[in-house]
């Protein structure tokens, strides 16, 4: 009597290994995506405070801007260009008193290593209005 493994069962094993290996690594992706998002969900938070301590103190949101909250100083601006290797997002803020919206746009292939090309222009965004305090979470890719 023989003893071992035929081809058949050896080919078996890899194509089901094969098939768990392919699933697991979607899985993983996506993971690793929403973990990009929840950064930049705390940016934005954090524009978001800056924001809303602006508004107590004035009354207003007219410098609630890009400029005067730090977006393109050390937040990347407003542009797919300033998608460096160092960040997952662009963010860019919407003022429309008292409601402002925070946008948060995936780099994609341009951004940090390693790149998502599907994942080029999904986005994050906050809408708040200051005058109660209410915040809506929209976007699109699961974020």
């Amino acid at each position: 009597m023989r003893k071992g493994f035929t081809l058949i069962e050896l080919l078996i094993v890899i194509i089901i290994v094969g098939v768990l290996a392919t699933l697991g690594i979607i899985q993983y992706q996506a993971v690793i995506e929403k973990a990009r998002g929840a950064e930049a969900k705390q940016v934005i938070s954090t524009l978001r405070s800056q924001c809303a301590a602006i508004y107590l103190d004035t009354g207003a949101t007219t410098t609630c801007t890009a400029a005067n909250l730090g977006v393109g100083v050390g937040i990347p601006g407003p542009a797919v260009a300033n998608c460096a290797t160092t960040n997952y997002f662009y963010y860019n803020v919407a003022n429309a008193t008292p409601a402002v919206t925070f946008t948060a746009t995936r780099c994609g292939a341009t951004g940090k290593s390693p790149a998502v090309a599907n994942a080029t222009g999904k986005t994050l965004v906050l809408t708040t209005d200051m005058s109660n305090g209410s915040d809506v979470w929209s976007g699109t890719g699961g974020y």
